[in-house]
Parts: C-alpha cells; structure tokens; sequence
C-alpha cells in the first residue's frame, strides 16, 4: 500500500440507498422520470414516468453518483435534472467521510469485476448489500484523492471525445449516402425500383453457435457479432468453426451482404454488413445472405434508411424476438442508381472507414493507459 493511504469498506465511507419500487401500474406518459438500469447503461433508452411525489430519499438530481447493483453493473454520475430512482440502484449519499464522488465512482467501477463474481441469482444477478458494503477499497488523503480523478477524468473526456468523432464519421457517411442518392421514400432523382428479390437472392445461413467456435478453420460470422461488432461494412472476420462442423455451409461471397434476420427488436433486424473480406465466409442461421450482382455497400447503407426501416417493419414480427424470413427480404424494393454511382460512394465511404480504424486504435491505447492506472491505484 501506497504511504499515507489506508484500506476502508464501503459502508464506512458513503451511505448506499436503495431506489423505490414503482409497480409498473404506477407509470405515466409525463411526470418526473423514472431512472432504471437500462437509462443509465443506454443513453437512448426511453423513460417511464411518475406523476406524484416519493420520499425525498428517492430523488435524484444532477451530479449524484448511482450505482447499479443488479442485473448490469455500473457506477454513474447523473447529468440530467430532477428524476426519481427505481429499485436495484443506488444513489451514493456522502455523509460519513472526507471523500472525492469522483473518486468513489472510479473506486466502486475497479470492483465491479471482482463484484460480480459473487453475484447471486440465476435469471437475474445482483449483489448482496452487506457484501457490497464491506467491499474495500484504497482510501488516500482527499488531495491524493483529487489528484488521482484529475487524471483519471482526463482521460476517460479523452476517450469520449474520440467516440464523438467516430458518431460524426458515422452521421457523415450516412448523409453522404442522402446527398448522393437522395431520399428513397421520395426518390426524388427517379432512380429505377426494384424488390430486392429482383436484384439477387435471399439466402438463410445454416446453424452455428458460440459453443462451435475455434482458434483455427473456417472464417464464419455469427448472427450476434452483426449486432456487437461489425458496422457497415467488413474486412475480416473474428471467430472460425471446425470444418468438419457440418456436412455443408451456406458462404458469403465477397461482396455480399449479410444480414441478422433475428433481433430484439424491428430496429435491429436485418442489421446489415457489407462483407469486403476476399475469400468466403461461413453464414449462420440466424443470418441471412444477400447475392447481388451490384455494390454491396450501397446496400448496407441503404438498410440504415427510413425508407427500409418502414418496409421490413410490415414483416418483422415476434414478441420478445423478432424475425424476418428471406422471401420477406426478397420482397423489400430498393432504388437502383447507376452502378458507378454507387461505387463512388463506396469509394468515399472507404476513406471513412480508414479515418474510423485509425481513431479506434487511438481509442484503444488510451483505453490500455486508463486501466493501466486503474489497477495501478486501485488493485
């Protein structure tokens, strides 16, 4: 341990307050919002509301540290104005010693980890509260403490800032697509239409899962790894399955485009990535291929459009899934540019991409410095 630094639980430092338990009956369009767990992991998650007041305990206003202790873990710091807290997060009250928040948030986020491992619960993993509490953590001199979230916090703006870039070269690549090719709800440059079962050929991939994959075979993209990893477009590939898997496979060609026919919701389905990669590449079941004889990124930027979200939204059905079937694909229509027109395109959002790669291997090396010193003074 660092000199002049001591160990002290949580519960010695900070009071932890369990949100309140709104029954769902208790929700209304407008009111006070309602901060659950998935406001504070997803920024663009919708609110519930309440129209009423709770207990001031329960309130929540901008700067307040939460931690969510069920379910997805995480420490916050609350940007927005007045809300109320709902059960399975803590607001921190700092009323028992001479601590940084910020300090706090960063020491609570380095034991998440270890947090987790002795989560309870099967359908749904949570923290015990007096383990939590007796959670240690390294408690410095609050200058030290300062010190610490200074460089911590700059950091962290850091690698927020180059996130932003990237959501900027992701807005610019699709309005460039818009000022290209126009709008195709109205196509008001009169581009020829065609369904996209006149173009190509809708394909379904055949069954693989997370449990097949292997250090060394054949290249394969999984349904989930187009809604985690992959964006428009595609070099390579992340995972392989045995080539003895199955008596046979369904390919993307370079090229093609592949699609996550089933998600969690209507916005998610028929995600889409160009695959530029240059040899073929194994499907799975919950994908699907598009074989098309055009340019494969016009395609998958064509899938992020208005225009497709209100088409496949007639087809994608399901309660807690959602699915699409290959014929339904087929049946979507699509404007049809001139072929050098859509290659254009690719070329521009080519450059894009290289731009992208370079500030996410930027990211990445902060990212390595700022757990760096993480572990360094908190483990």
């Amino acid at each position: 341990m660092k000199e002049g630094w001591e160990y002290k639980k949580l519960g010695e430092v900070a009071t932890f307050i369990n949100g309140f338990a709104f029954k769902p009956s208790q929700w209304v369009e407008s009111g006070t919002p309602i901060i659950r767990i998935q406001n504070l992991n997803n920024p663009t998650a919708p609110y519930n509301y309440f129209n009423g007041e709770v207990p001031s305990k329960y309130v929540v206003k901008k700067g307040d540290v939460l931690i969510s202790w069920s379910a997805s873990l995480g420490a916050y710091e609350w940007k927005g104005d007045k809300a109320y807290l709902n059960q399975h997060i803590f607001k921190v009250v700092f009323d028992k010693t001479d601590i940084d928040k910020h300090f706090l948030k960063y020491a609570v986020t380095s034991k998440l980890t270890e947090m987790d491992k002795d989560a309870h619960g099967a359908t749904m993993r949570h923290i015990v509260k007096t383990d939590f509490d007796n959670t240690k953590i390294p408690f410095p001199p609050l200058s030290e403490q300062q010190h610490i979230v200074e460089e911590l916090d700059l950091l962290s703006s850091i690698i927020e800032k180059k996130k932003a870039q990237l959501n900027e070269l992701d807005n610019l690549a699709q309005s460039l697509f818009y000022e290209m090719f126009g709008d195709p709800i109205t196509n008001e440059k009169g581009w020829e239409v065609k369904k996209m079962g006149e173009i190509g050929s809708v394909e379904r991939g055949i069954g693989i899962s997370k449990k097949d994959f292997v250090d060394n075979g054949l290249p394969c993209i999984h349904y989930g790894q187009i809604h985690t990893i992959f964006g428009p477009t595609t070099y390579k590939n992340k995972t392989f399955i045995p080539s003895d898997l199955l008596p046979k496979y369904k390919f993307a060609h370079p090229g093609d485009v592949i699609m996550a026919i089933t998600s969690e919701d209507v916005e998610g389905s028929c995600k889409s990535t160009a695959w530029l990669g240059n040899y073929d590449i194994v499907v799975g079941s919950d994908a699907a291929i598009f074989h098309h004889s055009i340019n494969g990124v016009f395609i998958s930027y064509y899938t992020k459009t208005k225009a497709f979200y209100i088409e496949k939204a007639k087809y994608a059905n399901g309660f807690k899934v959602t699915h699409i079937s290959a014929k339904e694909i087929e049946s979507i229509p699509m404007p049809l540019p001139p072929l050098d027109l859509q290659y254009k395109f690719a070329e521009s959002i080519e450059s894009i991409e290289h731009q992208k790669e370079l500030i996410k291997q930027s990211i990445k090396e902060v990212e390595t410095l700022f757990n760096s010193r993480m572990d360094d003074y908190f483990n």
